[in-house]
């Protein structure tokens, strides 16, 4: 069972959220937060596995909200879902940046955010190609403190040539075809590259692609 924390302002939003979530046999919403506050407390609370968080909210807005909960030691199982009504929105950058595992925008339809929580749920990124491209290459060259190229130094040829496929929105099963191996052999090196630049998940090794220069924003436009 999927255990999802909603953590919106809008009433209305949290209650069409959870008559689509809870209809599912493999999902259970364990809580509701009106602000990001309660969003803390709650997932401290629950520890769900999922949380989809609102990034405009009062007392505390989502982004501080993610980053208490991504900075939480015993929430580290826990996988933060940005929602946003702008595909193209800094906030959203910073959260992914910060360790957000992935994003939908509101009016996204109900199907995309049933697979998007399992997806997260299971360990993958939700990475839409197209727009997470976008919004990372066009905010990580404006990004306030840019990564060092050197924190590359640690990554095999291999793997610097899988994390760049990884940025260019390709699935590891893409990567594998790219590169003529399994997909398990795929998986292993996005796995490496990883561990060795202590990236939460998909989404922040994509960031740090960015933000090192391995890849250069705006070139798969």
């Amino acid at each position: 069972m999927i255990r999802v924390l909603l953590a919106d302002d809008q009433a209305l939003v949290r209650a069409g959220f959870r008559a689509l979530l809870d209809a599912q046999a493999d999902i259970e919403v364990v809580g509701e937060a009106g602000d990001g506050e309660e969003a803390v407390r709650l997932a401290r609370r629950e520890r769900p596995d999922v949380v989809l968080m609102d990034i405009r909210m009062p007392v505390l807005d989502g982004l501080a909200a993610a980053r208490q909960i991504i900075g939480d030691a015993r929430l580290a199982e826990t996988k933060i879902i940005i929602l946003t009504t702008f595909e193209l929105d800094e906030y959203v950058f910073e959260a992914l940046r910060g360790g957000a595992s992935g994003f939908l925008v509101k009016d996204t339809e109900p199907a995309e955010l049933v697979r998007g929580v399992r997806e997260v749920a299971s360990g993958d990124a939700l990475l839409s190609p197209g727009v997470t491209r976008r919004l990372i290459s066009e905010f990580a060259a404006k990004a306030k403190k840019p990564r060092s190229a050197v924190e590359l130094s640690s990554l095999t040829d291999r793997e610097r040539e899988v994390m760049a496929l990884a940025a260019e929105g390709l699935s590891n099963e893409e990567i594998a075809a790219r590169l003529v191996v399994s997909p398990a052999t795929a998986k292993t090196h996005v796995s490496r590259a990883m561990i060795k630049l202590h990236a939460r998940d998909r989404a922040q090794l994509v960031v740090i692609a960015y933000e090192t220069g391995l890849v250069k924003p705006g070139w798969l436009d």
